[in-house]
């Protein structure tokens, strides 16, 4: 069943508001992922399915996925980053329904979603992985090693997704270790690519759909800090907190929508 429009909407004033409340930053790459985790979420994973979210420093926006999904409360959602709370700035270990890894350092998070692909089709168990990543973890040898991987084995129950919104901690990926073009290089493997507007439902949707005899790499072309306009492709919100003046504006920006 569809994720209904209006689901967006309130999951962005949610995130926002968790956000605000526990004078947390990281939302630029949150709102950047957060469209793809609803859709995943609410139309395509179910008790066969498992997700890692590799970019760990999401882990707002996977918390509103599952809320939005009554998996994770109000009152959970309050507690985001604060002491003895499960839900920290990156996914915890244990604790969470859905949740299977703990992804605090970036690099890592594709690796384990591969080992886990591997071991569904050794047991011959349905059900596919998803793992999102960031755009910068490609910077990393690891991700690299992990998909070599993943296409030597032909992980089919594999499906990987890249929040291409070509920021990071330091600056553009361009600037910082250029990948450029990113998509070009993924599709070097022997895996199925496909270039998409990842703030597009439909679009998200149909690449989902394609079916394939290997792993499928999606590469969602994304903007950091979608749905706000000072925050968008702007690098200072991968780390900056909202004041109250910019959380109220970013709410009206989003009701207007």
């Amino acid at each position: 069943m569809k994720i209904a429009d209006d689901t967006f909407r309130s999951a962005r004033k949610r995130l926002l508001k968790m956000h605000f409340e526990s004078g947390v930053g990281h939302i630029g790459g949150n709102l950047s992922c957060l469209d793809a985790l609803l859709i995943l979420h609410h139309e395509y994973i179910g008790a066969s399915e498992r997700f890692i979210l590799s970019k760990g420093h999401s882990a707002g926006a996977l918390y509103v996925a599952l809320w939005s999904r009554g998996l994770v409360s109000d009152a959970q959602l309050a507690q985001f980053h604060r002491d003895d709370t499960l839900l920290a700035g990156h996914p915890p270990a244990a604790g969470l329904p859905g949740i299977r890894f703990a992804t605090g350092s970036l690099g890592h998070g594709l690796s384990l979603a591969a080992g886990t692909a591997l071991a569904l089709k050794l047991k011959r168990e349905t059900g596919m992985v998803y793992c999102l990543t960031s755009d910068g973890e490609w910077q990393e040898g690891a991700t690299w090693e992990a998909l070599i991987f993943a296409a030597h084995h032909r992980l089919h129950n594999l499906t990987i997704l890249v929040d291409h919104n070509n920021l990071q901690g330091f600056g553009r990926t361009a600037d910082v270790a250029s990948m450029s073009p990113l998509g070009v290089k993924l599709g070097g493997f022997d895996v199925a690519l496909q270039t998409v507007d990842g703030h597009d439902p439909e679009a998200i949707r149909a690449a989902l759909e394609v079916p394939g005899n290997t792993c499928r790499v999606i590469v969602l072309e994304t903007r950091k800090g979608h749905g706000v306009s000072f925050m968008q492709d702007r690098m200072e919100w991968h780390y900056l907190p909202l004041n109250e003046q910019d959380y109220r504006r970013a709410l009206l920006e989003i009701e207007a929508q």
